[in-house]
């Protein structure tokens, strides 16, 4: 259960199902299968993340590099290497990169942001000859290896998957968790697991980007800033709420801006800015960076996907078989990726389009609604669409909006279920942390833009 009260949002014992529900994750592919419990991330070495290039190689953490130069007769406008980051926010990492080489993080590119609680590794390139820096480059928590001259940055989305190896800890000795796990593996590996956003899209302790994007879609900057700064979530650190709970009690800025966490940057880019300028809370909304406000957008975008997809289920129809008015789209033969062609089930192709699904071939798709977004072309899903806009007292014109045009939200759609792939018990043991608990060591692959903490909750439930 989750309540509002006095701008506070409470969860109920803070647990993980109860913020999933708020960013729209209502269901399991598996509820007839009871979970193992447990809990993961307990520390950053139970989850590793190695990227899968889209040539299918699955990076290492330890790499060997080669010393590589730039060649005066290629066109060699990048530098390529692996990063390999431990314990690190996403962009803390690429920033910090950015300003040792002297470069705009805008010179910076990647195929995907990875989890902060893990150790990872991932392709990254950077606009020019950076070679000899980045060889004796010397960060903290932040390793490069394998760097190269390349003629291309890298494209947002251009890997084929990732490679998770994770601990499972504090299980209960008394459960048969090979048992269980193998019957999971088998039903997401077979039939597929709900491909939700996970709760990293919404923010994992203050799970509001989608709230926060609302506001800045509907030009409410004062509320911009009171659901951003002000407004406080029972499952964030008692440092923050304190620090939020003062400002929005006496509305000291001077105060706030010494004593709000550096962690909470982007609060603080905003309090300087009213500190400054009072009540001026367009242009302290104008002070988040545009990276921040993409992700912000896609929050919204992915809620949605969440709350129909929830919707779906709850009405009783099934995500793994198609339904009349269903939008099913064809895969790429080489990448796997989406095409841009798609039939809407319920005709004389149906026979077709179902052995394609079985195949691999084809998915149902969701919509991810933008400012191009024809919903009458999704006949299914545009009743499911209506009835969250419904919920949500939304107006369907938000998706129509300037800003969406501005950065470039015109709208895709996302596979509804995806199955598992190279799903892999390591180990099961006795836990060196819990007493008296077992642990388990598994490991899995996912394509790009699918969540490991989306398989993990059908395991542990």
């Amino acid at each position: 259960m989750t309540y509002k009260q006095d701008n506070i949002i409470i969860f109920k014992d803070n647990s993980e199902k109860e913020i999933e529900k708020f960013a729209g994750i209502g269901s399991y592919a598996t509820s007839n299968i009871k979970g193992i419990g447990g809990i993961y991330k307990h520390t950053y070495k139970d989850f590793i993340v190695r990227e899968v290039t889209k040539e299918g190689e699955i990076l290492r953490i330890r790499d060997i590099s080669t010393k590589s130069h730039f060649s005066g007769e290629l066109d060699d406008d990048f530098t390529e290497f692996n990063l390999v980051k431990i314990n690190k926010e996403p962009f803390k990492a690429f920033n910090l990169i950015a300003s040792a080489l002297k470069v705009p993080i805008s010179h910076i590119t990647y195929s995907g942001l990875k989890d902060r609680c893990s150790i990872s590794v991932q392709k990254v390139a950077v606009k020019g000859n950076h070679i000899e820096k980045l060889n004796n480059l010397k960060l903290r928590d932040i390793f490069i290896n394998n760097i190269s001259p390349s003629r291309k940055s890298i494209k947002l989305g251009s890997n084929k998957g990732n490679h998770f190896t994770v601990i499972i800890r504090n299980i209960d000795n008394d459960i048969d968790v090979e048992k269980r796990n193998l019957k999971v593996f088998d039903m997401l590996s077979n039939n597929g697991f709900l491909n939700y956003y996970g709760l990293q899209r919404f923010g994992t302790f203050r799970p509001n980007s989608h709230i926060v994007a609302k506001h800045i879609l509907l030009n409410e900057h004062e509320n911009v800033f009171n659901e951003l700064v002000l407004n406080t979530y029972s499952s964030e650190s008692i440092q923050s709420q304190l620090v939020r709970n003062k400002l929005r009690q006496d509305g000291d800025m001077e105060w706030a801006y010494a004593n709000f966490p550096n962690g909470l940057n982007y609060e603080r880019m905003m309090i300087h800015h009213l500190k400054d300028h009072e009540k001026d809370f367009k242009g302290s909304v104008q002070k988040i960076p545009s990276y921040l406000i993409k992700l912000l957008f896609s929050s919204f975008q992915s809620y949605f996907f969440n709350k129909m997809l929830t919707l779906r289920i709850k009405k009783g129809i099934s995500p793994f078989e198609p339904a009349n008015g269903d939008v099913i789209v064809i895969l790429d033969d080489d990448k796997g990726s989406l095409t841009s062609i798609k039939y809407i089930y319920g005709g004389k192709y149906d026979v077709f389009l179902k052995e394609a699904i079985r195949l691999n071939r084809a998915y149902i798709v969701i919509p991810l609604v933008g400012y191009d977004t024809k919903m009458d072309e999704y006949p299914l899903m545009n009743k499911f669409f209506e009835e969250v806009l419904k919920e949500e007292k939304i107006d369907s014109l938000i998706f129509k909006c300037e800003l969406f045009r501005q950065y470039e939200f015109k709208g895709a759609h996302r596979a509804m279920v995806i199955k598992l792939s190279d799903a892999k018990i390591l180990e099961v043991s006795k836990d060196d942390i819990f007493q008296d608990k077992q642990k388990v060591k598994i490991e899995f692959s996912l394509p790009k833009g699918s969540y490991a903490t989306m398989v993990l909750r059908e395991l542990m439930k």
